[in-house]
Order: structure tokens, then sequence, then C-alpha cells
């Protein structure tokens, strides 16, 4: 499986900017002709302009269209970052997923609200962390703030995925905790761990860090970003899925828990 991650600078609260630095990244991408492309978060809107209910995306209507077009277009999957999408009184800090015919197959909404930035009180936390079939694949999305909960990963891990997706817009003065987390994902539940995050300045004070990174289970990162280009930089990276079971049989963790001992 051959993925591409768009490392993209947004600009805050101008989502046409940011659909058409999309479109522009995902043009330079096919070139490699990948099987999956991915996002960070909030991509569209940039982290974050206030109020998010002027901004939010109604029903994700938009959101939905412009990546549905562009999967179709390229005839490649798409996980979709996330954006910030508007059900109701609703905010959810929402990730869609898109098959290579631009069918939706599975959204996810970030269900750890970084709560230091006061995002409990813009967004509604989601409730279920559901999994996707790419290409045959099973795969999962958690978003940002969500790696810091091992017990989020190693539930979708017991479903059996494959390759966990995240979208972030992680801070430049976190980087180390971003490098770390990811790999420790990857390596604690035997999976690969595609992330991407933004780059440069979304508000005067947030400087987010790049390094968007794609992991083997074995902890190896196969491609990695900077955190200097802050016009925007893509990744690619293929998968060897086999790796996974090879690493399972070698290292049986999965055989060796004690799940009564862990309630």
């Amino acid at each position: 499986m051959k993925i591409s991650i768009l490392q993209m600078p947004a600009v805050l609260g101008r989502p046409a900017d940011n659909i058409d630095t999309l479109r522009r990244m995902a043009y330079t991408a096919m070139d490699k002709r990948p099987d999956v492309l991915l996002m960070p978060e909030l991509w569209d809107l940039g982290f974050y302009p206030t109020p998010i209910a002027d901004f939010a995306d109604k029903n994700g209507e938009r959101i939905r269209k412009e990546l549905s077009d562009l999967a179709a277009k390229y005839q490649v999957n798409i996980v979709g970052g996330s954006c910030a999408i508007s059900i109701g009184k609703n905010i959810y800090n929402t990730s869609f997923v898109f098959d290579r015919n631009g069918s939706l197959i599975s959204s996810y909404r970030k269900t750890h609200l970084f709560s230091p930035a006061g995002e409990d009180k813009d967004f509604t936390a989601g409730t279920n962390f559901p999994t996707f079939v790419l290409d045959g694949v099973k795969c999962a999305t958690v978003i940002c703030y969500d790696i810091r909960f091992p017990e989020l990963v190693r539930q979708l891990a017991l479903k059996d995925i494959s390759v966990l997706f995240v979208p972030a817009a992680w801070p430049a003065g976190r980087l180390m905790h971003w490098d770390t987390l990811l790999r420790a994902r990857a390596i604690e539940n035997q999976i690969f761990v595609c992330a991407a995050n933004g780059i440069g300045k979304s508000t005067d004070d947030f400087l987010m860090g790049g390094h968007s990174s794609i992991i083997d289970p074995w902890g190896e990162i196969l491609a990695q970003a900077s955190s200097d280009h802050k016009d925007g930089e893509i990744i690619h990276a293929n998968l060897k899925l086999a790796i996974r079971d090879q690493i399972r049989e070698s290292l049986p963790i999965y055989d060796d828990r004690r799940p009564e001992l862990y309630k």
C-alpha cells in the first residue's frame, strides 16, 4: 500500500485558499501513484479560527463534495485529515474517508478534546471509533491528542487493524512527544502509523511542527517530513504489509496478553 502524506500549510479561516492548496498538493502527489492520500487536522480552516461555529462546514457538505470529487478524479483513497463539521448545534472535529470511486466509507469524530486549549468548549467529543477497509486492508483513524491515549489505539489494534492514520495539528514545541508517541503506538500495537501534521503558523502564537511521519510496526521511520518547509511538503512510503504478520509471529504479544488483569 503506497501512502502519500500532504503536510499542508493552512491560512486561518480561509477554506477556499486551503482547498486550493489541497488541490495543488494532491495533483503533485499523484506523480507517485499513491493508493492513499492523507491530510492534517483542520486543514481547511487552520487550527483554529474562533468562534468556530462561524466557520464550521454545515453537515460537512462542502468538504464531503470536495474530497469525494478529488478521490474520484484521481481514483485514489482519501483519508481526509479532519475538518470542523456542524451537525445541529454541535460541532465535531471529523475525519472523512473516501474510496477510489469517491464514496464515503467511514467518518470518525475526535474522541479526546484538548482541554488545555479549550477544545472541549468549542467541539463536541465523538463516542465511536470505527474501522474501515481500503483495498482490502483494515485501517482506522484517530486525531492528534488521541494518540496520548494508548487505550484507544489498543482497542483499534484488537480489532485487527494494520494501518492507523493520524491527522494532527501538533505544536512545534512538543515535537519530541509527537515523534515518541507515534513510534510507541506503532511498536506496542505492531501496526503501521501514518501521521500528517500541519506546518507553519496558524495563529500568532501557535506554530505547527511538521514532522509528518510514516512508521512501520518495528518503529522504523519509513518517511518523515521536516519542520522547516513552511510552504508544505509531501512524503511517500510503500507499506510492506506482510511485515506486520512476521513481527506478530516473532513477538506474539497478543497471545501473551492477560486481559483479566487489566480490568
